[in-house]
């Protein structure tokens, strides 16, 4: 993220010289990446989204510097505003909660942070928009109390951001660029999320785009928060983030009533959140010898109040901080205040040798022998399409595929051997390639061998003869056994057991696969298993 120098100075509250600023804020957790015309530019540890914007930055440095420490305060007032969750939005997105900021100065400076703290909170915590989503509307150009319930695709028109012309849900999700982009967090959904005033102006629809009727404008003083999403606790924790960092740069909080069927909750709720850490607990992980009330004044530059009772230290952290789920957490605090820069250096206190593991020494090998027949190494991608053509033992699926290629993992080698054969068919043959990995079948990873080759003489001979060959020099005796394999031509398959067992497969690969890969020459292939292939 990109922190203009004099912007952080105006929050910060006392000069530093820049260098002194890129120095400090990289020891309280970032990657500095640059300096060009005073915008400093830094990688943002993702376990931080409170320092995804200048005002958190600025927050965290006061007390990092000592110049304000302890829990900051921001006064909460109530709104009045109720803000109505319907169970229709259960099955869609359901759970939202909302807050109100009054008396900003919506300036250039604060409406460029504002926008890219929005932006950064969707892609990390919010998920690209599918796990929390947040709208920032002009109060005054709307009248509560807010609704958000769920409604069929073309039952409510209004104009969205960026156009002119009313469109409903539906043709919102088919036409408006932001409809493309993000129609698949609410494919398969047969209503549609939406929030509405009591008028019923549509404020948003989420998580997909804002109604220009409330559009920010530089007159704006007064804003409603709404962040919808999949989970309790990520939407509130992102509302508080939200409301802090205005109230940072001036803004007045109140809380809005978010009424649920079954509860009412005030949000943004800022009440701290008590937790304790040990503080032998800490000085083992950290190596420092702190005592309690040295532990104390750091935990307080880094914005937590904290109280010692003996070796356990009593702390009450502020409700942005999304990232603190354990003891540990506190004692990562403890060591970014004492200084990284200041940590003292020395020698392990246990000495130790590695060694590999013997099922990668064994891989090792296996790699060596194969490049000794003249395969070269290959390196395929874990997840895989369901709709591959080989067939392969079932496969688990992948929750919010990243694209609708890779929405398995893999249970077998093959295919991607198969597919780089597809992505290679303007290189000259022959081609013969190799893979040692693991893939995924039932809930454990397993090791497996796969080669495959083609020109136009690969045969089942030559396959019997690589699986043969590869199982005399790693020292075993296997048998092989005819078998009837849709991936292979009828009569051109077998199994290679050993003690019994079936340990894998080769053949000549079935005409129709080779056509559904687009491949024209024939292709020969194994696959073992590499911990029955070591024995004992």
């Amino acid at each position: 993220m990109d922190v203009p120098y004099e912007d952080l100075i105006d929050l910060l509250g006392k000069r530093i010289t820049l260098e002194e600023a890129v120095d400090r804020i990289t020891y309280l957790g970032s990657g500095p990446e640059g300096v060009h015309d005073d915008v400093m530019t830094f990688d943002i540890f993702p376990n931080r989204p409170d320092l995804y914007s200048v005002e958190g930055i600025a927050r965290g440095l006061r007390g990092f510097l000592g110049l304000e420490t302890g829990l900051p305060k921001y006064p909460v007032s109530a709104s009045g505003i109720d803000f109505l969750v319907d169970p229709s939005v259960e099955r869609v997105r359901p759970f939202a909660v909302g807050g109100v900021v009054r008396g900003v100065e919506l300036d250039d400076r604060l409406l460029r942070s504002l926008v890219d703290l929005q932006e950064k909170l969707h892609t990390t915590t919010g998920r690209r928009r599918r796990k929390v989503a947040i709208g920032i509307h002009d109060l005054d150009r709307v009248r509560p109390p807010f609704t958000y319930k769920a409604v069929s695709p073309h039952a409510i028109r209004f104009v969205p951001l960026g156009r002119s012309e009313e469109m409903d849900l539906a043709d919102i999700l088919a036409n408006h660029e932001k409809g493309v982009e993000y129609a698949p967090v609410l494919a398969g959904k047969d209503v549609l999320p939406i929030i509405l005033d009591r008028d019923g102006t549509v404020l948003s629809f989420p998580p997909v785009i804002n109604g220009v009727r409330t559009q920010l404008t530089p007159d704006t003083r007064n804003l409603f928060l709404d962040v919808t999403g999949t989970d309790l606790d990520a939407v509130s924790g992102t509302l508080n983030i939200l409301a802090t960092a205005l109230a940072e740069r001036g803004g007045k909080i109140q809380t809005v009533q978010t009424r649920y069927a079954d509860r009412t909750l005030a949000t943004p709720d800022l009440t701290p959140v008590s937790m304790s850490v040990n503080l032998a607990h800490a000085r083992e992980l950290l190596g420092l010898d702190l005592g309690p009330e040295e532990a104390v004044q750091l935990l307080q530059r880094m914005r937590h109040d904290a109280v010692a009772e003996g070796q356990t230290l009593r702390v009450r952290a502020a409700a942005y901080r999304m990232d603190l789920l354990h003891e540990d957490d506190l004692a990562e605090d403890l060591a970014i205040a004492w200084g990284y820069d200041r940590y003292p250096r020395g020698l392990p206190k246990r000495q130790t040798i590695g060694t590999p593991l013997a099922k990668n020494a064994f891989s090792d090998v296996l790699r060596q022998l194969l490049i000794g027949y003249g395969y070269q190494e290959v390196m395929s991608l874990t997840m895989a399409n369901a709709e591959e053509p080989l067939q392969t033992p079932e496969r688990a699926v992948v929750l919010n595929p990243v694209t609708s290629d890779l929405t398995t993992l893999r249970s077998s080698l093959l295919p991607g051997l198969l597919n780089l054969f597809r992505l290679n068919k303007h290189r000259e043959l022959p081609q013969r390639i190799f893979e040692v990995a693991d893939v995924i079948l039932g809930a454990s990873n397993v090791r497996h061998v796969a080669a495959a080759a083609i020109h136009h003489r690969a045969s089942f001979t030559e396959a019997k003869s690589l699986a043969l060959s590869l199982l005399r020099d790693v020292g075993q005796a296997g048998s092989i056994e005819p078998v009837e394999e849709p991936n292979f031509i009828p009569g051109r398959g077998a199994s290679v057991r050993l003690g019994g067992q079936e340990i894998g497969r080769f053949g000549e690969i079935h005409p129709k696969v080779l056509e559904a890969y687009s491949l024209v020459q024939p292709v020969m292939a194994f696959e073992l298993d590499v911990d029955s292939l070591r024995g004992a």
